[in-house]
């Protein structure tokens, strides 16, 4: 099935691929489009579609699968066996059109603009698969760290207000991003001003010297990878979504410290039909910038130098 794109989010993973980090993964040939934060109004279907029709407004999972593998009748579909990319290893929605599958669509209210929601396809979705993971030990009165409030960030931080009686406290180097996440209702917000050092003692000292029973690391990179661990409690979970760097932790400390570390590939279908209830209820609002698509060039670099709050995203004319 095709359907017409009406907004594509720009994600770090692009600056990734442009990178090559992700080449060893996909071998992808080149050229491709990128764009796998999809949302727009469906245009042709084939002949066996039945979930939706031309003229719905839809929202994009990454990775249109099978149906029919062991990841997908387990609920894991974003392992899916036979899952392609879109963006990442095949061609993706920034552009005008894009080809998919008819499982990978939800179907949204049609008064909604696909360019306000096309970033909760991968950003929104990993975000609130993250903290869907660490709610169930978030008790009332823990604490939870939130490296970053960007473009995950900013959701996760209101996936966790609106999911979880939780202590939040939001780690940026950027006062821009900690004001915005103040604003979606992060308890305390501390800025990042050295190695990590300064703010590795301030969660300390809030959590009385134990540490949060979860860190959410949404940055996975300049550092993040030294002092988040060393902000988890014993027995605490510390939850990587940003990537980019390199974890080395001791096994004696991951023993001793009984250390959970987990790692976080997007969500599944199900998941992102529970974001959208929750975008639909006005818990989660996604906050962009928005870029014709013919300035795909000024968008990137504009998410490299840290000059987009929340998420950029790309509108063909």
């Amino acid at each position: 099935m095709v359907v017409r794109i009406g907004g594509a989010g720009l994600c770090r993973t692009d600056l990734h691929i442009i990178e090559g980090q992700w080449s060893p993964i996909t071998n992808i040939e080149l050229p491709y489009t990128l764009g796998h934060e999809n949302a727009g109004w469906v245009t042709e279907v084939g002949s066996a579609v039945s979930n939706v029709a031309v003229g719905d407004t839809v929202i994009l999972h990454p990775t249109p699968t099978c149906g029919q593998c062991y990841a997908c009748r387990s609920g894991d579909d974003m392992f899916c066996s036979a899952s392609s990319f879109p963006g990442v290893n095949t061609d993706g929605g920034m552009a005008e059109m894009v080809l998919t599958s008819a499982r990978a669509c939800v179907r949204v209210d049609p008064t909604t603009r696909p360019a306000d929601i096309a970033a909760l396809a991968d950003a929104g979705l990993t975000a609130y698969a993250a903290v869907k993971k660490a709610t169930p030990l978030l008790h009332p009165g823990s604490y939870c760290v939130v490296i970053g409030a960007g473009g995950l960030g900013h959701i996760g931080i209101q996936c966790l207000t609106a999911m979880a009686a939780t202590h939040v406290i939001v780690l940026d180097r950027n006062p821009q991003a900690l004001e915005l996440a103040k604003g979606l209702g992060a308890r305390t917000c501390l800025e990042v001003v050295d190695d990590g050092t300064a703010v590795l003692k301030e969660v300390l000292e809030i959590t009385d010297g134990r540490g949060a029973d979860v860190v959410i690391d949404f940055v996975g990179e300049g550092g993040t990878e030294q002092y988040a661990p060393a902000m988890v409690r014993n027995g605490g979970t510390y939850l990587v979504v940003g990537y980019g760097a390199e974890l080395r932790i001791p096994y004696i400390d991951l023993i001793s410290r009984g250390l959970n570390v987990v790692g976080n590939l997007v969500g599944t279908y199900n998941e992102l039909v529970e974001l959208m209830a929750l975008q639909r209820d006005g818990l989660v609002t996604l906050h962009t910038r928005s870029y014709p698509l013919d300035a795909v060039g000024d968008a990137i670099a504009d998410l490299e130098n840290g000059r987009i709050r929340g998420r950029g995203v790309l509108i063909p004319d």
